[in-house]
């Protein structure tokens, strides 16, 4: 058995929710992410990828970078690696990311269409303790519940207990709801789409996603660290602030975000060899509030 924390598409959660113009009607409950005593990742933590599907060279660099950038504090403000520090405030210490094993696994071996099994039998082959294992799936994958959730993370049960996640591309399956704002959205105000800051549209959403679960499945690996809400579906340390990426945003506004004056690309957070990235708002315990960088 496998629990499963889902990360919604962006605009459902949207729907739930008041026009900001009418948000001072309704009472807002204190966003507390409760610690319910369980065990998180900390110390070095081992990602490992399984790339499933096709994905080009500058696909997987711009990825591994990605995740290299939460521990490179040496950097540019506003960094990737000030942004996972905030993990640090969470019980225990933060969590060092390195980059474990890569998998490449071009022949779609369980074919183009996937199930939560499958996506657990493929992290699972190379689960370790104290590691999450991703399994990152091409544009031309469909996963059973794919543009209702954009990535989900889990763990096996039992006596050995193993994390892992699960983040898709969706440039052509669901932009509108798994890369916004770098895509128009299906619901909500047709503001123009941001220009993504690696130049993929399907790959910087997949970084914004990938960031989501990385962060739940350090704070929440098991299903009993921090959360709000129930444990079959909780709101976690950056799911909790969905949509926003900069000060003064609201539902179908990302916030104001950094431009780079040359490519007009919109991001908010520097990371190793130059790279840009478009980082969520994260959760954080010292002000019992989502956080932006910018």
């Amino acid at each position: 058995m496998a629990s499963f924390h889902h990360i919604t598409a962006l605009f459902a959660f949207f729907l739930l929710l008041l026009k900001p113009s009418s948000s001072a009607l309704v009472k807002q409950q204190p966003l507390i992410l409760k610690y319910h005593n369980g065990v998180l990742l900390k110390g070095t933590v081992t990602v490992n990828l399984i790339w499933y599907g096709r994905f080009t060279p500058m696909q997987r660099s711009t990825i591994v970078d990605f995740i290299q950038s939460l521990n490179t504090p040496k950097t540019p403000s506003p960094s990737a690696a000030a942004w996972w520090q905030t993990t640090a405030r969470y019980k225990g210490g933060a969590a060092s990311l390195v980059v474990g094993k890569q998998i490449l696994n071009e022949n779609y071996s369980l074919g183009k269409s996937l199930k939560n099994i499958h996506i657990e039998a493929l992290a699972m082959k190379y689960g370790q303790a104290n590691a999450v294992s991703v399994v990152l799936t091409a544009k031309d994958v469909l996963v059973d519940g794919f543009c209702m959730r954009c990535g989900s993370h889990g763990s096996t049960r039992g006596s050995t207990r193993y994390a892992y996640a699960w983040v898709g591309n969706s440039e052509t399956q669901c932009p509108g709801q798994c890369a916004w704002p770098f895509h128009q959205p299906i619901y909500g105000p047709q503001t123009p789409p941001l220009v993504a800051p690696n130049g993929d549209v399907g790959i910087d959403g997949m970084i914004i996603n990938l960031a989501t679960v990385l962060a739940g499945a350090v704070t929440n690996p098991f299903n009993n660290g921090y959360f709000q809400g129930p444990a079959t579906a909780p709101l976690e340390a950056v799911s909790a602030c969905t949509g926003m990426f900069g000060s003064g945003s609201y539902p179908g506004y990302p916030g104001e975000v950094l431009v780079d004056k040359v490519s007009g690309a919109s991001y908010n957070a520097h990371g190793v060899n130059g790279r840009k990235y478009l980082l969520p708002a994260m959760w954080d315990p010292s002000k019992a509030a989502c956080s932006t960088l910018v």
